[in-house]
């Protein structure tokens, strides 16, 4: 791999302030648009640049396959662990109203706990398909 000072130093300055955009993104996704999903895009496009720039095996070092196969079965047992939690407490299957000490509150948790899960599970699926092509 040839040595490319300049886009090197531009992704280690851009690849900080992409992730924070993402977390942006995440916990203002239940205030406005956005949410879990671009999110976890966002999440991902940092590690495809990562990848692009310093190598795909640079990358493998960061966040393994296994550490992404845990991460993505981790955010849909988030997601579903939601649901059977407010199915346990009496209301329908992700009625969020039961899980805080009010109604809106509940549902603040409720779609925090479901964007986060819905997050974990895209970034680690779009990370997995980069390596799966790159590789």
């Amino acid at each position: 791999m040839q040595h490319h000072y300049v886009l090197r130093v531009v992704a280690k300055i851009l690849i900080p302030l992409i992730l924070l955009f993402a977390l942006y993104v995440q916990f203002h996704g239940d205030f406005g648009p956005g949410g879990g999903f671009q999110a976890g895009v966002i999440f991902a496009a940092a590690f495809v640049l990562y990848g692009l720039v310093f190598g795909l095996e640079r990358v493998k070092q960061v966040v393994s396959a296994t550490w992404l196969r845990v991460i993505a079965a981790l955010g849909v047992l988030l997601y579903g662990g939601v649901g059977v939690a407010s199915l346990m407490l009496g209301a329908n299957f992700l009625g969020y109203d039961v899980l805080g000490a009010s109604g809106p509150a509940g549902q603040h948790l409720g779609i925090l706990l479901v964007e986060l899960g819905v997050g974990m599970t895209v970034a680690a699926v779009m990370i997995s398909l980069y390596y799966y092509f790159a590789g």
